[in-house]
């Protein structure tokens, strides 16, 4: 457990897609940014944004799988003007603290140009604006476990539960109630050390699975 715990990631990424829209000199420019854990997430998020605006004039890619000091880039300038879109959409992305992000920037040209320096102010804003507009996660480390108990034992359990920072999923109720909980990986210990001990070791939390869930910045503070 404790590796698992140790190898999860500790950047911020994206809680969920989002898009946003804004209008530079008649070019209209639509900009939607997604989670991407994977190359392969990557790529499928931007063959889909090119599906779904094929008749757009040009539409820029860049993404940032990884965080922190270990991870990959990727950018595009999708028949622009050499270094005045892909780069500085990447730049952004880059200096947002953001990890396992891609974005693509989507533009209907509306017949002025902008020219380079335009162009990059243009691609740059369009980056900034859904990048501030993006609800942060952190990828969190959980155990899920069965404990099997009397009735009698519900109400302690739940309460014994939320002080360790558990959370019932599911509760069957039978000729005993079968409890399912989910806790962080890193505040299960102290629950299964108090749950034995309150049980005088008569009740035991079986291990199901361990995984990873998006935490909303807001509620890890």
């Amino acid at each position: 457990m404790i590796e698992f715990y140790r190898n999860m990631p500790h950047y911020p990424v994206p809680l969920k897609e989002i898009r946003r829209e804004m209008i530079v000199v008649n070019s209209r420019f639509i900009v939607t940014l997604a989670p991407a854990i994977s190359l392969e997430q990557a790529k499928a998020f931007i063959a889909r944004i090119r599906d779904e605006f094929s008749d757009a004039s040009h539409n820029v890619p860049a993404y940032l799988v990884g965080g922190g000091d270990s991870l990959i880039e990727h950018c595009s300038d999708d028949g622009e003007p050499s270094g005045t879109a892909g780069r500085p959409a990447l730049a952004v992305l880059k200096g947002s603290g953001l990890g396992d992000v891609a974005v693509v920037v989507t533009r209907y040209f509306g017949g002025t140009k902008l020219g380079t320096g335009g162009l990059v102010r243009a691609y740059s804003e369009a980056v900034r604006l859904v990048v501030q507009a993006t609800p942060r996660a952190l990828r969190t480390p959980t155990i899920t476990v069965l404990v099997e108990l009397p009735y009698r034992w519900v109400e302690r359990l739940r309460r014994l539960a939320a002080a360790h920072g558990g959370r019932i999923l599911e509760e069957e109720f039978a000729g005993e109630v079968t409890a399912t909980l989910r806790f962080p990986l890193e505040r299960f210990p102290e629950f299964e050390q108090a749950l034995n001990q309150a049980s005088n070791a008569t009740l035991q939390a079986l291990v199901v699975s361990q995984e990873e869930e998006l935490v909303p910045l807001d509620q890890t503070t």
